[in-house]
């Protein structure tokens, strides 16, 4: 008798701490800034998908942002549905010219304030497929602009980062957790997380803190079928005979297919679940150093990664189609 009171209590004892445990996790994470009107964002990408809701919504929020657009009619679109505290302006991530200009204006636009928030979110995503169907260009042109274009930014941007002691919200991917697909996009957000844990270990001692965003799949752009389809095909087209031989008659479709299935499934029209986190991440107090948004990243793809690697392999293997070599 003596035995079962002292497991019960120990029981309660231990379901106690844990309830305080989350209680003191719920308010620090509940906690936000103040000053928000005087402090400026930047956010990269905002033609559409993640950057042009992150941008109305954060404009909402009150914050001063600065939208960069890759197109003169993707800036004009978002600057008619926000107000007009929103700036925009053009950037190309792979040109270093481009940089500089949207620096300089940045500069003039925050001041002695310096930039409070820099959210690195434009990103492509084609071309993807087997890796034995791409080219060396094809790999380049993807980490470019995912990877390449993000460390180029986020360098020429510090020095404002650090005056402000600000944040850095990188858009990954589930995808840099867990290599699915073939070509350079699984390989950019591999290295946007390996990127942003030494940028945040260095950038702590200046008050600097750097948060990831590790979307699962989201109906955008970068998850167009269309465009993945379109490409596919002409990637199929090129091969040598020798090559699809070696795949079989039927493995484009097939892989098309699967395509289709894993989007009808597992994409989310709610692109809030993203920019919430964006919006966290430069608004709370203590922000995170990861998020994950959406409940197939949440629940499904994350647990994955930390699993054995022959049991990750397994899987993908099964969602793969076959080779059947004609």
């Amino acid at each position: 008798m003596v035995f079962l009171c002292a497991d019960l209590l120990c029981c309660w004892c231990s379901l106690a701490a844990l309830a305080l445990i989350a209680a003191v996790w719920f308010f620090r994470d509940s906690r936000q800034i103040t000053g928000i009107h005087e402090k400026h964002v930047l956010v990269t990408g905002c033609d559409s998908g993640f950057g042009n809701l992150a941008a109305r919504q954060l404009d909402r929020r009150g914050f001063h942002v600065i939208a960069a657009c890759l197109t003169e009619p993707g800036a004009s679109r978002l600057r008619a549905a926000a107000s007009p505290r929103l700036k925009t302006l053009l950037l190309n991530v792979t040109d270093s010219a481009s940089i500089e200009r949207a620096l300089e204006r940045v500069r003039s636009e925050t001041r002695e304030r310096g930039l409070w928030g820099l959210v690195n979110n434009a990103g492509i995503s084609i071309p993807i497929g087997p890796m034995e169907w791409m080219q060396v260009e094809d790999f380049k042109k993807v980490l470019d602009v995912n990877l390449m274009g993000l460390i180029d930014v986020t360098l020429k941007f510090l020095p404002l980062l650090k005056k402000a002691r600000g944040r850095v919200v990188n858009v990954a991917s589930i995808l840099g957790r867990i290599s699915l697909i073939g070509g350079g996009y699984c390989l950019a957000k591999y290295g946007v997380e390996a990127f942003s844990d030494s940028l945040r270990r260095d950038m702590m001692h200046f008050g600097v803190k750097v948060s990831i965003i590790e979307p699962g799949f989201f109906k955008t752009q970068v998850t167009n079928l269309n465009l993945i389809e379109g490409d596919l095909k002409e990637r199929w087209n090129i091969l040598p005979a020798e090559v699809r031989r070696s795949y079989g008659d039927s493995y484009l479709q097939d892989y098309i297919k699967v395509q289709e299935f894993s989007m009808k499934m597992l994409a989310s029209s709610d692109l809030s679940k993203v920019t919430s986190c964006m919006q966290h991440a430069l608004s709370a107090r203590y922000p995170r150093t990861r998020y994950s948004a959406g409940w197939d990243a949440k629940f499904f793809w994350i647990p994955l990664s930390y699993l054995p690697t022959c049991i990750t392999d397994t899987f993908t293997n099964i969602m793969m189609p076959s080779v059947k070599e004609s």
